[in-house]
This record gives C-alpha cells, sequence and structure tokens, in this order.
C-alpha cells in the first residue's frame, strides 16, 4: 500500500548561487557521505530530501543528515536513514521508500514512493 507520494524540483543554478553565497549550507544540509559530490547531484540529493518530506507530510524533529542519499553496486538512488527519521517512518507504517532522481536542463528533480503493509 502507498503511504505517501513526494516530488520537487530544484533549479541548479539558483542551488549552485545559494552554495556560493551560504558556506555553511552543505553542511547543515548534507550527511558527510554526500558533501564531496558536484553542485548538480548535490541539488538532486536536496530535491531527494524535500520529496521526502512531502511524502511524509513534514520533518518535525528530524535532521536534513538523517537522510543520506546512497547508490547500491548498480548505481541506483535510495536512502540511508537514521534516528527520528528512521523513527517515523517505522511508527508510520513505512517498510520501503523508492527514490528516483535525474538532472538535465538546468534543474534536478526527485520522486519518492513511500510503502507499507496494508
Amino acid at each position: 500500500m502507498i503511504r505517501g507520494i513526494g516530488v520537487d524540483i530544484v533549479d541548479l543554478d539558483r542551488f549552485d548561487r545559494q552554495v556560493l553565497r551560504t558556506p555553511g549550507l552543505v553542511p547543515r544540509l548534507f550527511a558527510a557521505g554526500e558533501r564531496g559530490l558536484p553542485t548538480h547531484s548535490l541539488a538532486a540529493r536536496f530535491a531527494a530530501k524535500e520529496a521526502l518530506i512531502k511524502a511524509l507530510g513534514d520533518s518535525a524533529g528530524t535532521s536534513w543528515q538523517e537522510m543520506e542519499v546512497v547508490n547500491d553496486a548498480h548505481g541506483n538512488p535510495g536512502f540511508r536513514l537514521s534516528g527520528v527519521m528512521a523513527d517515523v517512518l517505522r511508527a508510520r507504517g513505512v517498510d520501503s521508500v523508492h527514490l528516483t532522481m535525474t538532472h538535465d536542463a538546468g534543474v534536478a528533480c526527485a520522486f519518492v514512493v513511500l510503502e507499507g503493509a496494508s
């Protein structure tokens, strides 16, 4: 059963300007394993985190670092969830979090589906 869906889109130029203007933004929004990536990849990960929050309906009590975007052995994106975020998902009956991301034509986009038993 689908427990939630979320989508987000990020303007790459605007995101790049924000990162350059606000040096503390990257450490605040991204886990250590995400921080060395190119800006377009960070923008896609930001969109993924926003899409996850939208799928949940809120982000109360959670931290951006609790939503780390990782790739599996085949390069497919997914989340490594921890802390309050992992607890919230379990409490809401979410068993699986599906993620897809893309960046092209000046934008990054992410789509999240939350799944759980009925």
